[in-house]
């Protein structure tokens, strides 16, 4: 696979809550990159992600999932973290990580990502949850509260030193491209965010951006098919 320019078309499959996807979605509104979206329903007809003509697409069925095609090959990316060191090369402007230069504040924006992409979501995710719930008898909306809970606490210890307007100074970075979609999830599982008011500021300044809101769950096309 060549380093050379982007592809000319691009296809996100995604879902319109999955906050995964909802990170792909910002980076790409982010830098104005044009591509179609291919919803995959996690939820009817038992997870449309699991059936064989995705499981062929990504064999760990879930989203999102990068498509593209490159010297006459399908290419496909999955993983959000991926997808996003991805379009940072393909897109560099505006970025999403502070100059090459600043090793540490990059190393730190990357760290902050990776405690909610491997910290913190997954212990919310529809697979963990319904092993909870279905398998061990759990409460799964407690269970799920309580990760989220101690990971936000977590990550504003973390970005402590080096918030600003955003979570690494005063520019946009994949820390908060994955803090916002977690905020959301934090409500939906009716955690207390008042402990987290530098959190909340960050998200706030974030929303204000055209990208965080044209990528917003309730502006999905299969969100407002779905009636939302």
């Amino acid at each position: 696979m060549s380093g050379g320019a982007p592809p000319p078309a691009l296809t996100l499959y995604g879902y319109w809550r999955s906050s995964c996807s909802w990170r792909v979605r910002i980076a790409l509104a982010y830098k104005g990159v044009e591509h179609a979206y291919r919803p995959v329903n996690l939820v009817r007809d038992g997870g449309e992600q699991l059936r064989d003509d995705y499981r062929t697409k990504n064999p760990m069925a879930q989203v999102p999932l990068l498509e593209f095609e490159e010297g006459g090959a399908v290419r496909r990316v999955s993983q959000s973290l991926a997808i996003l060191e991805l379009l940072e090369e393909w897109f560099p402007s505006p970025p999403l990580l502070p100059p090459p230069g600043e090793r540490y504040l990059r190393a730190k924006a990357r760290q902050l990502a990776e405690m909610i992409n491997s910290g913190t979501q997954p212990m919310q995710n529809t697979a963990t949850l319904r092993c909870v719930k279905e398998e061990l008898g759990g409460d799964e909306r407690a269970f799920a509260r309580r990760f989220i809970m101690s990971g936000l606490a977590a990550f504003q210890a973390a970005a402590g030193e080096l918030a600003g307007r955003f979570c690494v100074g005063d520019e946009v970075t994949l820390a908060d491209v994955c803090l916002v979609p977690q905020l959301y999830n934090a409500r939906r599982y009716e955690v207390d965010l008042a402990p987290f008011a530098t959190l909340t500021r960050i998200e706030a300044a974030c929303l204000a951006l055209p990208a965080f809101q044209a990528a917003h769950p309730d502006r999905q096309a299969d969100a407002v098919a779905a009636g939302v």
